[in-house]
């Protein structure tokens, strides 16, 4: 008797497939400019130095035993966690009315906190939403709702191909029209995959539940904390919020999976009962968390001083934003290219259609996202000016 039939076949996430495309051309130099990781000016994904030296020194400690850690993680990475996003003297920390959880990389934040919305309403029924996400966005994170049984996913405008920026207009447009209980997921800096993010002075108290992303927090500004502000904002205004944060990019800690939930609630009364909640999730999920990575972060994140390495990561992909747009001008490429250094992150939108971020895969085995957005740090000494000439090309070649 057959168990398994007519199983259909799930379209592979873009960024996965890519690379398995690539590599049947060997005969090829590609370029591809759409991973998520950080790339050093060698073209190489590497760990900081920082990060390795901290490992050693965990290996060499006598005083740490393996035991598996409680469900919600480690004690000083949560504490570490939750005052990076929300500053060190936060009157919410102050108040008790915080907690945190460490998970299993970000999108099991974003998973963790899509479980816990369910039960954050005073309903006689499971919450399902609606929940609204920024168009274009991270392709996982309405799959990650879903999974969550939260099927009424919809979409808000964020980027705006005219404008080459967050067109604000539209963005209010569609969350003026959103319904009460409905969730936002807004980036709370460096916006995957444009780069854009709102300006402090666009910021504004809604009726909506935010949820906060920060995928490569201190990747942005070189600063946890600044990077974090809408957090603090959300916080400081009395707002329930949830925030998911990634340590992984800004350490180079891919392999290990290093992620935080940060649920900010309204009356400290509640506390107990949302962290009950969530243990509950956690144990059906992943049962514990893993510590070798969580460790690692704690100990960098006790002494700021330690984010020197950090800081020069993002002067280089501010540098690279610089010298791509002055290439571009210098070769005279249609339009203007301003917008590439007033994003910030790993990644910027170049403004590029679908037809012109095909001419370059094809013709020129330059491979960005669909949504014509790359990743800056891919950008090196060595492709730059084949990745300018690149994008001429695509603007001037008729199609």
């Amino acid at each position: 008797r057959r168990f398994c039939r007519e199983i259909p076949l799930v379209a592979p996430v873009y960024c996965f497939k890519m690379p398995l495309y690539i590599a049947f051309l060997s005969n090829f130099s590609q370029q591809p400019l759409f991973f998520t990781e950080y790339y050093s000016e060698k073209g190489k994904t590497f760990e900081l130095r920082l990060v390795g030296k901290i490992k050693q020194q965990i290996s060499a400690d006598p005083t740490l035993h393996p035991e598996y850690p409680s469900s919600r993680g480690l004690v000083e990475f949560i504490r570490q966690a939750t005052q990076v996003a929300l500053g060190r003297n936060s009157r919410t920390i102050a108040e008790n009315r915080m907690f945190g959880v460490q998970t299993p990389g970000f999108n099991a934040a974003v998973r963790l906190g899509a479980e816990l919305l369910k039960h954050w309403y005073d309903v006689s029924a499971a919450w399902c939403g609606p929940v609204y996400l920024s168009v274009p966005c991270d392709g996982s994170l309405a799959s990650i709702f879903q999974a969550a049984g939260i099927p009424d996913i919809r979409q808000y405008y964020y980027w705006d191909d005219e404008q080459r920026g967050v067109c604000l207009e539209k963005l209010l447009a569609d969350l003026e029209r959103a319904p009460e209980r409905s969730v936002v997921v807004l980036s709370a800096s460096a916006h995957y995959p444009t780069g854009a993010d709102l300006s402090q002075n666009q910021w504004a108290r809604r009726r909506l539940f935010p949820f906060l992303l920060l995928p490569a927090q201190a990747l942005c500004y070189g600063d946890l904390e600044r990077d974090a502000w809408p957090v603090q904002y959300c916080a400081s205004q009395g707002i329930e919020v949830l925030c998911a944060q990634s340590f992984s990019h800004c350490f180079g800690l891919y392999g290990e999976a290093v992620g935080h939930l940060l649920c900010v609630l309204k009356h400290s009364s509640l506390l107990l009962s949302m962290q009950s909640q969530a243990d509950k999730i956690v144990r059906s999920l992943w049962a514990q968390p893993s510590a070798g990575g969580a460790r690692v972060v704690a100990t960098v994140l006790s002494n700021s001083a330690h984010l020197g390495e950090v800081k020069r990561i993002v002067k280089r992909c501010m540098l690279i934003r610089a010298v791509l747009r002055e290439k571009l001008r210098l070769l005279g490429t249609p339009g203007c290219w301003d917008h590439l250094t007033q994003q910030g992150g790993l990644f910027c939108c170049t403004g590029l259609n679908g037809q012109q971020v095909e001419f370059l895969s094809n013709c020129r085995h330059v491979y960005l996202l669909p949504s014509g957005c790359v990743n800056v740090s891919a950008i090196n000494s060595r492709n730059l000016d084949y990745i300018a000439e690149s994008i001429r090309l695509a603007l001037t070649t008729s199609l």
